[in-house]
């Protein structure tokens, strides 16, 4: 009694199906180790700070939670802030560093933005404090 086998209609996957299984756990107990590698940096010491502090030329202007503006101690209007701003601009080519309260609004902070624009201010800074 002999069997005739035939042709196969359709391909056996389960083999093909247990390997993907098996890399698949082999990825997910390797990705977390990946992350643990890193490089080894030297990083440079931070030695010449101070030399750059002494160096730029910054005008700083304060933002109080009453949104009144302050150059240098003194409080400025808002009517003359674009002026007063752009007669100091020239005195401090490296920018213009914003410290604003942390109450006052946002339209106070990017009225004093538009107005260093406007005033040839180019690189500008913003922090709260």
């Amino acid at each position: 009694m002999s069997r005739d086998r035939g042709e196969f209609n359709e391909i056996n996957i389960t083999p093909l199906t247990d390997i993907f299984l098996v890399l698949l756990i082999i990825m997910m107990v390797i990705a977390p180790l990946l992350d643990q590698q890193g490089l080894n940096l030297t990083v440079p010491e931070n030695v010449a700070e101070e030399q750059v502090k002494k160096d730029t030329k910054i005008l700083t202007v304060n933002v109080t939670a009453e949104d009144k503006y302050f150059i240098n101690g003194e409080e400025i209007q808002v009517s003359d802030l674009e002026k007063t701003i752009a007669q100091m601009a020239k005195d401090y080519p490296d920018g213009m560093m914003i410290e604003s309260d942390g109450d006052a609004t946002h339209g106070a902070v990017v009225k004093l933005m538009d107005s260093a624009r406007n005033s040839g201010i180019t690189s500008i800074s913003v922090s709260q404090v």
